[in-house]
């Protein structure tokens, strides 16, 4: 085990964010076992209180702190390998993926005298779906700055809807519908999204997708455009251009180009029958199985991979906006910036907001927060 020189490790009782950061910059060159690290990341408060787990094991580990904390509050590192002689095993047995996941994000950390400003795009796939789309209604919503979900209840429901006032109750409907529906989902998405929470029978949870699509017409057509491009593209083996999208088959691949004039490519695509009679498209990838097979898609899919697509583009775009900041990881649509104390959250929000000259029209928004180690808000 690695040594730097470093004995003891002073912890303030009580104090959870700033003995996280300390134990971080004193131990973390000191101790390199990863299970270790993970533990004394998060001793104070204790461990228990993140796991939730109150075995033996974590209970010999909580008492071996609790005599620290009333005697010395300091851990040596001796101390520190006995501790993590418990709490090894426990790890193994007993920690689940998302447990570990939330301890290694707090092993990110600035460097001193530095802090981080995480940023990410505000509704960002609902904003691009309706700027492709054309769906008026919703690009006004987001250019009045109106909260999508409560926008999406009202047309819905036909009636006004404010987060946390008039008619507040329909704004979970119009939520779980807005993120279940907008790539042709139907009852099974509304369930996974939390419909079955609203207590609704089945013909009320498919009354919620028929009214979701009513009020985005323009996004159902965009689902069946797509598919009927695509079938005649690969049918004619041709190409084709689709209001800000071209299709084309070469070499035996379907192209689509996106605005950026990155292509998303589907190798050997086909079109078939389901066995329902459905048209389908396939084309060969990489399935769950991690293995070569045929895949199926359509035009709603097809939807999803375009729009999701066109929002890492738009990240992409505006990390190059922000190269004089020090960019230090990303994850989904959001960015972590290292930076000094006076760098604002606003400031790196602005950048993120910079639309690129190939999405005229398109509307961004981003939303920020500071911290002192890598975290979720």
């Amino acid at each position: 085990m690695a040594e730097t020189g470093i004995s003891e490790v002073s912890i303030e009782v009580g104090n959870r964010q700033d003995n996280i950061v300390r134990i971080n910059r004193l131990v973390g060159d000191a101790v390199s076992d990863d299970c270790l690290s993970y533990f004394i990341r998060q001793t104070v408060p204790s461990i228990i209180t993140e796991i939730g787990n109150m075995d033996e094991q974590i209970k010999k580990i909580d008492h071996r702190i609790s005599e620290y904390e009333a005697s010395k509050k300091v851990f040596t590192l001796d101390d520190l390998r006995l501790i993590k002689d418990m709490f090894t095993g426990y790890v193994r047995e007993e920690c689940n993926e998302d447990t570990l996941t939330f301890l290694n994000d707090t092993a990110f950390i600035p460097k001193v005298g530095c802090k981080f400003v995480v940023a990410d795009f505000s509704a960002i796939e609902a904003r691009v779906i309706s700027w492709l789309a054309g769906e008026t209604w919703r690009m006004d919503a987001f250019a009045n700055g109106e909260d999508i979900y409560c926008a999406c209840a009202a047309k819905m429901f036909g009636v006004p809807v404010e987060k946390n006032g008039v008619n507040g109750h329909l704004r979970q409907k119009g939520k779980i519908a807005e993120l279940a529906c907008g790539y042709g989902g139907s009852i099974g998405a509304i369930k996974a999204m939390g419909g079955t929470e609203l207590n609704l029978t089945d013909d009320e949870l498919y009354s919620l997708v028929e009214d979701w699509r009513k009020t985005s017409p323009n996004i159902v057509k965009l689902w069946s455009d797509v598919q009927s491009v695509a079938v005649k593209v690969i049918t004619d083996q041709s190409s084709m251009t689709f209001g800000r999208l071209k299709f084309s088959y070469e070499i035996g691949i379907l192209f689509i180009e996106l605005p950026s004039g990155r292509r998303l490519a589907y190798v050997r695509p086909k079109v078939e029958k389901d066995d329902n009679g459905k048209t389908i498209i396939t084309y060969e990838g990489v399935g769950d199985n991690k293995k070569w097979l045929r895949l199926e898609t359509y035009g709603a899919k097809l939807v999803e991979n375009i729009t999701q697509g066109i929002a890492r583009d738009l990240l992409l775009h505006d990390m190059v906006a922000m190269k004089d900041m020090d960019i230090v990881g990303h994850v989904h649509d959001e960015v972590i910036v290292e930076c000094d104390p006076d760098t604002s959250v606003e400031q790196v929000c602005h950048l993120m907001e910079q639309t690129p000259d190939w999405a005229e029209g398109l509307l961004l928004r981003a939303d920020g927060y500071e911290c002192e180690f890598y975290m979720k808000q």
